[in-house]
């Protein structure tokens, strides 16, 4: 009954999704505040809807209900109660119910949270996230119905893919989606102030808080997607420009230019036309990214769906609403003002700057990952791999942070270039000694991961600085200096962290890429092998059994300058029901670095095993930097003064037809 009952939320949600997307927009149209007043009501009586179907779903699995088609396929009763769970959205169906429960959630919050929105620019919001809801439930009910029944259920399940019976697992796909979907909010302000006329500061900063929410989301899912690809596949990378990955990559470096167009847009009523193209354009790729991975043009362990219905009719509706999208900006935005103008040499045109370095390495990172795909459609086979990116998109985003600490120095409207470079000599100084410190300590390493260190400094150094500047340490001493450093809005600190954590990550990239030590080599019990600092000991094998899996570990005794330090214990597991091997690393962090260590297959002489063994520098950096850019996304959203919209319009004041100039 519970099933049933999943089922028929689902089909209610459509039915209450073509409602908020038809009644309000009409209703908007004709000025009829009754007509536009459904919205809200539909929205939240829809988001109700889903989260009772997500629910219905869940409680299949984790009463491990083998009537259920999608829990036979993704489940096992020895499972352990969180990959269950996680087993929900560890499926093409699961992961499309999930997708449609966080747009209703998005949805819902904008009924619940934007009561200072104009009347009409609210229902045209909500008659959008309605239209995009109406797509992806009919997508679901027709082609990837999570209840089917069986009529002859098995007395056991198929179990989870192995690889997806991990924590990182279960929390990557809900982050990554909050990040999409999140980008359908931005999608919909833009069709809705294209319809309603309104594009104005005031449009910046109602959109503002859900862009820097979906970015923080997204930045989530990409760094903990990254650190699960590193820990579990067991391959010792964290980025492998899969065209998956890329999927998530793009509509991220989108976002990130859409927030810096967004905040000139806010101060300054500029880059009014190209604030609202980047946000149809963001959720158009994360609309790519969905399709990418749903559709089945890719094998991947991320890419669930292979029935060509479920692609065409993906592919249909990433048509819809980018062709839409594309064709209602190109219809509009003749008529829209391009708001104020300023200098070159400004905050704005450091902003802008950055955008288009931003735009073009999404641009850049598109092409080579459609390209494949392309080729494969027309009976051709090209490889486009890491030299491509790492030729194109690597200098693109090396002139994106040399700009990154200027923007801030620069003043609005019409800034100067001198003082700013003046204000930051020391940072850049520092910088520069901080590579030739690294360069001798290496005898002279290689001179682009001098130079990417370098840059990497810079960017965390400039973010320093430009907090210290603010405060005005240089003129009014440290104690003044203080005060006013502490009574800084949060969104300055937020900026400062955002562009520091950009920093970090590079600095973990930079490092773990060009110092890092590995070893591969047979070994057998009594075995002695060095890698980086370390000396490790093979001392031998052990069976061990899990709840659904068998596993042979490995003992280790990591050894530096012949004193014992810890112990590893790295894996190879089987999991029982799929009879499909996984490879389990041992990690060991010292400092901000890691020691990582694998088993391979069985070595040639009896009782040897192929081990794998990596010394890596500052790896930890990576990740740490994510966290640090999501803590300054997270002040940005903070500050009261984000938070606090335009004033709400009177009884019977009605929307402007097209905003003024700035």
């Amino acid at each position: 009954m519970i099933v049933e009952t999943g089922h028929f939320a689902l089909i209610l949600a459509l039915a209450l999704a073509l409602i908020q997307s038809s009644v309000p927009i009409v209703g908007a149209a004709r000025g009829e505040r009754r007509l536009m007043a459904v919205a809200g009501p539909a929205a939240l009586a829809e988001m109700v809807a889903i989260l009772l179907s997500f629910l219905a779903l869940t409680w299949a699995h984790v009463v491990s209900d083998f009537s259920v088609l999608n829990v036979v396929e993704n489940s096992h009763s020895l499972k352990p109660m969180i990959y269950k769970v996680s087993g929900v959205w560890g499926n093409h169906e699961g992961s499309m119910l999930l997708w449609v429960l966080i747009l209703g959630l998005c949805g819902g919050a904008v009924a619940l949270f934007g009561r200072n929105l104009p009347a009409s620019l609210k229902a045209n919001v909500l008659g959008v996230q309605g239209l995009i809801s109406t797509a992806f439930l009919a997508f679901i009910l027709l082609t990837s119905n999570p209840f089917m029944r069986l009529a002859k259920p098995p007395l056991e399940g198929n179990d989870l893919n192995p690889v997806l019976q991990d924590v990182g697992l279960a929390i990557h796909p809900p982050l990554l989606y909050l990040g999409y979907v999140g980008f359908s909010v931005a999608f919909s302000f833009a069709a809705a102030a294209l319809i309603d006329g309104r594009i104005d500061a005031a449009w910046a900063r109602w959109v503002r808080p859900w862009v820097l929410g979906a970015w923080m989301f997204l930045t989530a899912g990409i760094a903990v997607g990254s650190y699960w690809a590193y820990y579990e596949l067991g391959w010792g990378g964290f980025w492998f420009w899969d065209p998956v990955e890329n999927a998530s990559l793009m509509p991220w470096l989108s976002g990130t230019a859409l927030l810096h167009s967004a905040l000139v847009m806010e101060k300054r009523s500029a880059l009014k036309i190209w604030t609202v193209l980047l946000a149809i354009l963001t959720f158009s790729l994360s609309l790519l990214g969905t399709f990418l991975v749903r559709s089945g043009v890719l094998t991947s362990v991320h890419a669930f769906a292979s029935d060509p219905a479920r692609g065409v009719f993906i592919l249909g509706i990433l048509c819809a609403f980018i062709g839409g999208g594309l064709v209602l900006f190109a219809a509009r935005a003749g008529e829209l003002s391009a708001g104020g103008l300023f200098a070159p040499v400004s905050r704005e045109g450091a902003l802008v700057l950055n955008n288009v370095f931003l735009s073009v390495s999404a641009a850049v990172v598109l092409i080579g990952t459609l390209a494949p795909l392309v080729a494969s459609a027309f009976g051709g086979a090209i490889s486009v791999g890491a030299p491509y990116f790492n030729l194109t998109f690597g200098p693109l985003f090396v002139a994106t942070l040399l700009v990154v600490p200027l923007g801030p120095e620069l003043a609005w409207k019409r800034g100067d270039l001198a003082g700013a470079l003046e204000r930051l000599w020391a940072a850049l100084a520092a910088s520069l000694l901080i590579g030739l410190l690294v360069w001798w300590w290496r005898n002279g390493g290689p001179i682009l991961a001098m130079l990417g260190l370098a840059l990497a400094s810079w960017v965390i150094l400039g973010a320093i600085t430009n907090l210290l500047a603010r405060a005005s340490f240089a003129s009014v001493g440290w104690r003044v200096g203080l005060r006013r450093l502490f009574g800084l809005p949060s969104s300055a600190f937020g900026t400062a962290f955002g562009h520091a954590g950009l920093g970090l990550t590079l600095l973990g990239i930079i490092a773990t890429t060009s110092f890092q030590s590995e070893t591969i080599v047979e070994m057998k019990p009594g075995d002695r092998q060095t890698v980086g600092r370390y000396e490790i000991s093979f001392d031998g094998l052990r069976a061990e059994k899990g709840a659904n899996y068998r596993a042979t570990v490995a003992a280790m005794t990591v050894r530096q300058d012949g004193v014992e330090q810890f112990q590893l214990a790295p894996s190879k597991r089987t999991f029982l029901t799929r009879s499909m091997p996984t490879t389990e690393a041992a990690i060991r962090n010292h400092g901000f670095s890691q020691l990582y260590v694998t088993l391979g297959d069985s070595g040639q002489t009896p009782g040897s095993i192929i081990v794998r063994m990596w010394d890596k520098p500052l790896v930890t950096l990576i990740w740490l930097g994510a966290l640090v850019m999501m803590v300054g996304g997270g002040l940005s959203l903070a500050d009261r003064r984000l938070r606090v919209g335009a004033p709400k319009p009177g009884r019977h004041a009605r929307p402007v037809a097209i905003a003024g100039e700035g």
